[in-house]
């Protein structure tokens, strides 16, 4: 019953060409776009504009690494934009049988946690979808700094290389599934595709707030309930891990990253198989 779930669900994004196009395509274009701008005009200034992509014009003619346009790629996967183009495909996913008052019409050919969960999987392979053209975006962008600036092209990785970026990658597509998911619990609350869109960003703007001014009431950012309250910084302090930092809370900030991606979760299938759908 799942797999229909995730059939149906899948065949209906594809149909809104639009939505998909946005959250997969847009961050990565305009990175290229961006990028290439960037380059052209390091290229034609030097000095410290060439710093800026990672170039020395005095130093020799170093190759450009693609592991290192592999790991900048899974590392910020979950940037900003990207964040918030899938939460307006996820407010979309989720809350749209509500708008549509189309609930009552497909609640009775599969069970209730299915076509919940059915939303859910498919908005991860949408975040890993996402996730994959801004890889690309990563590897072209390098390829353009290697043809602007007349460097070499080299594959250097080894075993912890991999690793570094597998864990990564995970990471990121975490972050925005577990950002998401606050916008299913919303949906779901309260039925509105405005509430799914506003809440999880102000939810997590207040938590950007809070991240310098907690601090300063004397809760040390590498404590249990710091981590537990910002996901967002637990997340970059599993970042942190990950690329070496020592001395770093992990298990603190995997707890919270476990717990602000399955509580949502849970939430939302709570109130959804208790809801009255006659009237949606």
């Amino acid at each position: 019953m799942l797999v229909d779930a995730i059939k149906s669900e899948s065949y209906r994004l594809s149909r809104n060409w639009i939505q998909l196009v946005v959250a997969i395509l847009v961050v990565p274009a305009l990175f290229i776009l961006g990028g290439a701008l960037v380059l052209f005009q390091a290229e034609a200034k030097g000095g410290p504009m060439a710093a800026m992509v990672g170039i020395n014009p005095a130093a020799p003619a170093m190759p450009v690494n693609l592991m290192e346009a592999l790991t900048f790629g899974a590392d910020k996967g979950a940037n900003g934009f990207t964040l918030i183009l899938m939460l307006i495909a996820a407010a979309t996913l989720y809350v749209g049988d509500y708008r549509w008052e189309t609930w009552r019409l497909i609640s009775a050919r599969n069970s209730r946690t299915s076509l919940l969960l059915g939303k859910v999987a498919v908005m991860k392979s949408l975040a890993f979808a996402g996730m994959a053209a801004f890889l690309v975006a990563s590897i072209l962008f390098n390829l353009m700094k290697a043809g602007i600036f007349d460097r070499g092209l080299t594959f250097s990785a080894d075993g912890s290389d991999w690793g570094q970026f597998a864990l990564l990658w995970l990471l990121s597509w975490t972050r925005i599934i577990q950002f998401t998911l606050i916008a299913l619990l919303t949906g779901v609350l309260t039925r509105s595709l405005l509430a799914a869109l506003f809440a999880p960003w102000a939810l997590g703007f207040v938590q950007s707030l809070l991240a310098p001014l907690l601090p300063a009431l004397g809760w040390e950012p590498m404590s249990w309930k710091m981590q537990l309250l910002l996901p967002g910084l637990a997340y970059d302090t599993l970042k942190a891990a990950v690329q070496g930092a020592p001395k770093v809370p992990v298990w603190p900030a995997l707890t919270s990253l476990v717990l602000w991606t399955l509580a949502p979760l849970i939430g939302a299938l709570a109130l959804f198989n208790r809801q009255d759908l006659s009237k949606e």
